[in-house]
């Protein structure tokens, strides 16, 4: 338990603090309004489950790409300087959907959500370690928390804004065209859809990027530029040294491994749980309502979490957390009907403290190497671009009529969710060892 003089953020770091969590909130929208576009894009483009799954392969690609980069900026200019970047990155992406929709190529999407997630890299890149370094050591992981648990807020926007304002509007998913089937119609009305369908999906992301150019002025005007936010100084430590010292460092490194395959179980319990639902016959509208059921779990179980932490231990908490995660997972898998999607939906309770946890614990100790320390952190959120494309495969691929093929592609979450309570269990030996 802290100490009483230790405040989980001091009052002169309020404003700032409260203008950098507003970006989890800005990064969870774009992430959960975009889940959902694969299934839409998978009917309104005539997409395999895999080929329509390169979307999560295009946004968290961008993680993958940027994300050194963007530890490289920051190094050599600061925080403030990095968030500005990652928000006009984010507003480029945003506007690109204006031309993806009027060319209906599903390549110009993808290459639109690659440029969006540009900006997310430099965002989240930015804005977790400078959310630890707002106060003392002491409090920095259950600030991350609560910062991280506004995250979900903009998330269930987001998958409001695509189940009342997106999916509930495509053509492609009446009633009328699911009965006949998008594939039977005829040419000419396939490109009267497909033309609705693509600027319906196009309206949200222009107004985001607007969202994003309002947060850009804030944030310049607000936020100072002082030593508080500067990240390169003299005695900064050389990039070589410093990922000599992360690569010897058994958690973090384990960490950066953890986080991979944490993201991938979250993108793919996320992104497959409308094909799961319309396995069950329930249109997409619908099945996205499970998805905002999911995040309200996820959203109330951060809180949790985070106040949790105040009395157990983190490493041990995340370990409890991994093993129910693999227990409602086999319910998915094993499960065929309205219960397994139940037990699917009760995976995001268990997934809440996963991330800003294992960011937490990954880093704890590393110090000055701590920017290019959450770029690799970040970086692997790659996982959600892996991972997905792989389910997709086993759902097309899949022949063994004893089992679903939705149900049986969720295998890959399972084990990740092992590989996140091991990580559990051994950085708490390790720390306990050294003690």
């Amino acid at each position: 338990m802290e100490k009483a003089t230790s405040k989980l953020v001091e009052k002169k770091y309020l404003l700032t603090f409260i203008l950098i969590t507003s970006l989890f909130a800005l990064w969870g929208f774009a992430n959960d309004i975009t889940n959902p576009m694969v299934a839409a894009f998978q009917t309104v483009m005539e997409l395999s489950a895999t080929k329509a799954s390169l979307v999560q392969f295009a946004f968290y690609g961008g993680y993958a790409t940027m994300a050194i980069p963007a530890a490289l900026f920051v190094r050599k200019y600061s925080y403030k300087k990095g968030i500005l970047l990652g928000l006009a990155l984010y507003a480029m992406g945003a506007f690109m959907f204006i031309p993806a929709a009027e060319y209906q190529e599903f390549s110009f999407f993808c290459i639109s959500l690659y440029v969006l997630t540009f900006g997310l890299a430099f965002l989240e890149t930015t804005s977790n370690p400078y959310i630890l370094s707002l106060g003392t050591p002491e409090t920095s992981t259950r600030r991350l928390n609560l910062a991280q648990s506004f995250n979900p807020i903009g998330s269930l926007c987001g998958m409001f804004v695509a189940s009342n304002v997106v999916l509930s509007s495509l053509d492609s998913d009446s009633a009328q065209v699911r009965e006949i089937g998008f594939s039977m119609l005829d040419q000419a009305t396939k490109d009267a859809i497909r033309l609705h369908d693509l600027a319906v999906i196009r309206n949200p992301y222009v107004i985001l990027g607007c969202v994003v150019l309002v947060m850009f002025v804030v944030i310049a005007l607000c936020v100072k530029s002082n030593t508080d936010n500067k990240v390169a100084s003299a005695d900064e430590p050389k990039v070589r040294e410093s990922l000599s010292r992360l690569w010897h460092n058994k958690c973090y490194r384990l960490g950066v491994l953890t986080q991979v395959f944490y993201v991938a179980a979250q993108i793919m319990c996320w992104t497959f749980i409308i094909q799961y639902a319309d396995n069950l016959g329930i249109n997409k509208s619908t099945a996205q309502w499970y998805n905002i059921l999911a995040m309200g779990l996820f959203l109330g179980g951060r809180f949790v979490a985070t106040a949790l932490m105040k009395y157990v231990n983190s490493r041990l908490l995340l370990m409890v957390f991994g093993i129910c995660a693999m227990c409602t997972t086999a319910g998915a898998i094993l499960i065929v009907g309205q219960t397994g999607l139940y037990c699917l939906v009760a995976t995001s309770l268990f997934m809440s403290l996963m991330f800003p946890t294992i960011y937490g614990v990954a880093l704890e100790g590393v110090g000055k190497d701590s920017t290019l320390g959450a770029a690799f952190l970040v970086m692997a959120i790659v996982g959600g671009a892996l991972m997905p494309p792989l389910q997709g495969m086993i759902i097309d691929n899949w022949s063994y009529e004893v089992l679903p093929s939705v149900n049986a592609s969720f295998i890959l979450p399972f084990i990740c969710f092992c590989v996140v309570s091991s990580y559990g269990f051994i950085t708490d030996r390790i720390i306990k060892k050294k003690a």
